[in-house]
């Protein structure tokens, strides 16, 4: 078992099934708001989430600016996309997971259970991408 905190886009239905893989795997969670966060004075612990991943992989590729082609990850530097991430959290790969000091951000759920554990079998699905039906009804950027 493992305590986390847990940075959720509130409302999103790929971090509620997120939350409960967690909780069915034994884990607790402290649960926050991504978009509320005061990211301005906490730019340098945003930034720990992404690890050793290309700048590209820190953003939420759903986010409206990136897919309406206003804001190229792709040729972002580390200080750009952190700036503009606090500017607009929505640009932020979510969920943001941090349990025992560590920290990622996304849910690759072949690294969830290498890291804490979660319930076998879990790791066949995406539990990033929203389907075409889960946008209709609800799950947006």
């Amino acid at each position: 078992m493992a305590l986390i905190n847990f940075y959720e886009k509130t409302g999103c239905l790929n971090n509620v099934r997120q939350k409960q893989l967690l909780v069915e795997a034994g884990h607790v969670l402290i649960v926050h708001d991504l978009l509320n966060q005061p990211w301005s004075d906490e730019s340098a612990k945003l930034r720990s989430f992404f690890r050793n991943r290309p700048v590209s992989d820190w953003f939420n590729p759903s986010a409206p600016k990136i897919k309406h082609g206003l804001l190229n990850p792709n040729v972002m530097t580390e200080l750009e996309a952190i700036s503009a991430m606090v500017d607009d959290p929505i640009l932020i790969r979510r969920p943001l997971l941090e349990s025992g000091g560590i920290r990622i951000a996304g849910f690759d759920p072949v690294l969830v259970d290498a890291w804490i554990g979660l319930t076998p079998g879990s790791a066949a699905r995406d539990w990033e991408t929203c389907t075409r039906i889960e946008t209709s009804a609800g799950c947006n950027p």
